[in-house]
């Protein structure tokens, strides 16, 4: 069991059925950027926890056991707690994982069935579930649309009807939440800066010429905080001669990205660094590299997702490392938020972490905000391996089973 609590609350400056899921399973101190800023707490307490009930973010661990401690809450709560997520087969990460962690989380916690439902309609028919899921009853929304302009016909219509929503993953712009549990964008950012910049020594680049691809778009609101992490990294190194050569924007998408990168790399033979906004964006690009004999472990890249693909371009000596979102993190953080909310019970302290600020309606939003991990060869048996989050079988297939085993990788 590892338990990654601890280190969660550490900061730094389309069209098919619907699929849903009920009860379907048994760099330190606050930061400076503005609209994001960790605080000791939360809001104001309403009311005070029951004795003996102050759930924090460390009890939380991969095997769901400290979701018991919340089964006081369950007795308290009325009504049910209806999960809205979004169906995209460009995030397939919500019915692989979110979606059974979440029911277990909240089975766990001592929710009965009936008290609890985790639906992925497709596009804007999470609006029409979320009518109906208040119509049954439902006193407390968790909402992750992928669409601002849904997210606020959502959170709109559950604000009228007297109903919390908690935005998951994802904030809403110009949304009416009442809370925002997701992973900390701005980690995130320097993370990748500085998982770049440790690699370009460690592999001896010299004269490093970066490009850095953004994959920032306006409506996302967690990517475009992702580049005031990674500047204000890759800004400390400029003195010593490092240059930023490109920055193409709106690069989450593979192809197009790889598009950008060799017009780059055909303009510019000295460029010798990657930051790259995501596994897939990098696996396209490494294996252009490969394809003009760049050697393993002389031209970094990042990435992010601890996909299959980019665990093994990191064994292979392509990529530096990856950025991993442990979601069975954020799914108890959400229940257990859920779980006070419902019961009216204010939350603790130790389990809201930080503020957002939407810059849309400059309002804050009181978060939950968790620590991503930076994943490379050296700790990837102790975090996505121990966790469960990838197949040793498939990662360590073929050509990669030497890498694995110095990499001390064991199922």
């Amino acid at each position: 069991m590892r338990s990654i609590g601890a280190r969660a609350v550490r900061t730094v400056c389309a069209g098919g059925a619907a699929v849903s899921f009920v009860a379907c399973c048994s760099c330190s101190g606050n930061s400076a950027y503005p609209g994001h800023v960790l605080v000791p707490g939360g809001s104001p307490p309403r009311s005070a926890s029951p004795p003996g009930l102050r759930f924090s973010l460390s009890q939380i661990n991969n095997s769901f056991s400290g979701m018991s401690a919340l089964r006081p809450l369950a007795a308290i709560g009325k009504g049910s707690i209806a999960v809205l997520l979004p169906q995209t087969a460009a995030a397939p990460r919500f019915a692989k994982y979110d979606a059974p962690y979440l029911a277990e989380s909240f089975k766990n916690a001592g929710l009965k069935p009936s008290q609890y439902s985790v639906q992925m309609p497709p596009g804007s028919d999470q609006f029409k579930a979320a009518q109906i899921a208040i119509a049954k009853g439902a006193r407390v929304l968790i909402v992750d649309t992928r669409s601002s302009g849904l997210g606020v016909q959502i959170e709109s219509y559950a604000q009228a009807h007297g109903v919390p929503v908690i935005d998951y993953d994802w904030l809403t712009l110009g949304g009416t939440r009442k809370y925002f549990v997701g992973f900390d964008s701005l980690k995130v950012g320097a993370l990748l800066g500085e998982g770049l910049v440790n690699c370009v020594y460690a592999w001896r680049v010299k004269h490093p010429r970066i490009i850095v691809m953004d994959g920032a778009n306006p409506t996302n609101n967690p990517s475009a905080l992702y580049a005031p992490g990674y500047d204000a990294v890759l800004a400390r190194q400029f003195p010593s001669g490092w240059k930023v050569v490109s920055n193409p924007p709106d690069t989450w998408n593979g192809t197009i990205a790889l598009g950008e990168f060799r017009q780059q790399y055909v303009a510019d033979k000295n460029i010798n660094a990657a930051l790259l906004p995501n596994d897939t964006v990098g696996f396209g690009i490494i294996t252009y590299l490969q394809s003009k004999g760049i050697e393993p472990w002389t031209f970094p890249t990042t990435g992010m997702d601890a996909t299959q693909g980019g665990l093994q371009n990191i064994l292979a000596g392509y990529q530096c490392g990856t950025i991993y979102k442990p979601i069975y993190l954020e799914a108890q953080a959400a229940a257990a938020l859920a779980m006070y909310v419902r019961a009216k019970v204010t939350p603790p302290a130790s389990l809201l972490n930080g503020n957002l600020t939407d810059p849309q309606t400059r309002t804050t939003v009181t978060s939950v905000l968790l620590t991503p991990e930076w994943v490379t060869s050296e700790n990837m048996n102790s975090t996505v391996v121990a966790d469960r989050f990838v197949s040793v079988t498939r990662l360590c297939a073929g050509p990669f089973a030497s890498a694995c085993s110095a990499a001390h990788i064991s199922s």
